[in-house]
């Protein structure tokens, strides 16, 4: 039976470390009622030893948000995840995927592709301590695995815990050779291996991410039959252009966004953290691709870029700034942002 959450994770932005903090994930949800949030990679350790549970910080407006966790010892895990429960997060995501020396170092990441029968652990001890559901994002593969072998033996043996929810990054990690941003382009995509494992476990709900830059582009593979499409530095860089039309094109449901507006929706939650002593800039860095392509886009981003590190910062900064957007000219295409 598709669950809520099955619902909303037909269209999700990924975990990005230090972009998807609380900030932009206010954005994204005044952009789209329906997207599936996630957090940036947390560890277990930094909330479980080092006590971290800041880390763990969220508004209510961002629902529905899921945590994702780095780590590899399922007593801990569960520890975090009962954490991550008590705080109100919808979702438990455990990391198979990033390939960074970091994580590597901590037996995390996509090291664990060659570690499934932990990972099954891991995702178990994490069931066992609650409720919510508890998700898996993983690669095809690493290193010099063969992924047509490693990627169905790796989600027959987690989903054998009941993990029903697998978001499937369609590219190989190197985790010797390769730094984590050239993995991130690199590895060759292979999509029709994403479209084999959907074929071959029909009952999971299997989510492609990857190389995907536009929402037709996610579209279209929602339409060859997987069940979502997580997409992530574009929806960073270019944020209106997959998210603000998500709701009536992804889930039939609500009206397209309008930027302008969502830029006067953020005045208020601005001011709260500029009165609470954060930095204009903490907020406003996310926003600066809020018109990518648009007449004023350049404008847009130099004034807040230049401007909103300075002491007193604050909303009306931003004021100054829309108005460069929603007084520009109708430009030529070479003139655009």
């Amino acid at each position: 039976m598709k669950t809520p959450l099955d619902t909303a994770a037909r269209l999700s932005i990924a975990p990005m470390m230090d972009w998807t903090d609380r900030h932009c994930r206010y954005l994204h949800r005044l952009l789209s009622r329906e997207t599936l949030l996630y957090t940036e990679m947390v560890t277990s350790p930094a909330l479980v030893r080092g006590g971290a549970l800041h880390l763990l910080d969220f508004n209510e407006e961002e629902h529905p948000v899921a945590l994702q966790l780095g780590g590899s010892d399922p007593v801990e895990l569960a520890q975090a995840a009962k954490m991550a429960e008590a705080r109100g997060y919808d979702e438990v995501n455990l990391n198979c995927g990033c390939p960074s020396d970091r994580v590597q170092s901590g037996t995390f990441g996509a090291v664990l592709m060659r570690q499934s029968s932990l990972v099954a652990d891991c995702v178990k001890a994490m069931q066992d301590a609650v409720s919510v559901e508890v998700t898996v994002k993983c690669r095809i593969g690493v290193d010099d695995q063969d992924p047509h072998e490693v990627l169905p033996a790796f989600l027959e043996d987690v989903a054998a815990t009941g993990c029903n929810r697998f978001t499937i990054h369609a590219r190989k990690a190197w985790l010797q050779g390769l730094s984590p941003k050239e993995n991130r382009d690199i590895p060759p995509l292979d999509y029709d291996l994403v479209y084999a494992m959907k074929a071959r476990f029909p009952q999971l709900h299997l989510s492609l991410n990857g190389g995907v830059t536009s929402l037709a582009e996610a579209r279209a593979h929602l339409d060859k039959g997987l069940d979502g499409v997580m997409v992530g530095r574009s929806a960073y860089h270019q944020p209106a252009d997959i998210l603000c039309a998500a709701d009536p094109e992804i889930y039939g449901t609500g009206e397209i966004t309008d930027p302008v507006a969502v830029v006067h929706q953020m005045l208020p939650y601005i001011e709260a953290h500029v009165t609470n002593g954060g930095k204009l800039g903490q907020v406003t860095r996310h926003m600066l691709g809020l018109f990518a392509g648009k007449p004023g886009a350049r404008q847009w981003r130099r004034i807040l870029s230049e401007n909103a590190h300075k002491p007193g910062a604050g909303p009306d900064l931003v004021g100054e700034a829309l108005a460069a957007v929603t007084n520009a000219p109708v430009a030529s295409a070479r003139q655009v942002g």
